[in-house]
């Protein structure tokens, strides 16, 4: 009788996987993650996201209000996630200062190849679809992108106390020129499926900002 029971529930639906409210509510941001990162937010369906954590539809609502809401939190968790990720090179005391945004290129241009250039920077998407986004949405972009810039900017200044750049140089208006050009590069990396576009930004770049010895 037990084995027949399993037989039957196997024939049918699969069981609803049980989670805590927060496990859910992350597994929907993960799967927002993924599904935006590689499409763009307004690409991305509520449906498709659903899908792929097997909630009902309906219980999306029950921890976002709207789609905007949702989108909100996955440009949160992308942004912390970025910033430790940013951390994690451009605070490595054992590199030079130059040397450990090559660290950052060099981890980035692996994640690119490891999702087939399908996924580029969550950020960067969504940046191009502003036209069509709330200015709350605008707002938060910028944030995210500031942050970013300003901790590169510290790098930076490190880069000109050990003299690897001159001390003449403005790190904060540098830290702005990297992101402009490293968000166009994971664009064409994307589009010529091709780790080449960041390695010719990161050379130029270098070039430009380093003291010839």
């Amino acid at each position: 009788m037990v084995q027949e029971q399993k037989e039957k529930r196997g024939r049918g639906r699969p069981p609803k996987i049980k989670r805590g409210y927060g496990d859910t509510r992350d597994e929907l941001i993960r799967s927002g993650l993924a599904l935006i990162t590689q499409n763009g937010f307004m690409s991305a369906g509520i449906d498709s996201i659903v899908k792929s954590v097997q909630v009902p539809k309906g219980s999306f609502y029950h921890y976002f209000q709207n789609k905007e809401a949702f989108g909100h939190a996955v440009l949160e968790s992308y942004g912390c996630y970025f910033a430790r990720k940013l951390d994690k090179h451009l605070q490595n005391e054992t590199l030079s200062p130059l040397s450990r945004i090559e660290s950052f290129v060099t981890d980035a241009k692996a994640g690119m190849a490891r999702y087939d250039f399908k996924r580029g920077c969550l950020v960067g998407n969504m940046m191009q679809e502003v036209p069509q986004l709330s200015e709350e949405f605008s707002q938060h972009l910028q944030s995210i992108l500031m942050d970013w810039q300003t901790r590169l900017a510290n790098c930076l200044s490190q880069a000109k106390t050990s003299g690897e750049i001159p001390d003449t140089a403005d790190e904060q208006q540098l830290a702005v020129i990297f992101w402009s050009g490293w968000e166009g590069a994971v664009m064409r990396s994307k589009l010529f499926q091709s780790v080449k576009p960041l390695d010719e930004f990161w050379t130029y770049f270098q070039s430009t900002i380093c003291i010839r010895k």
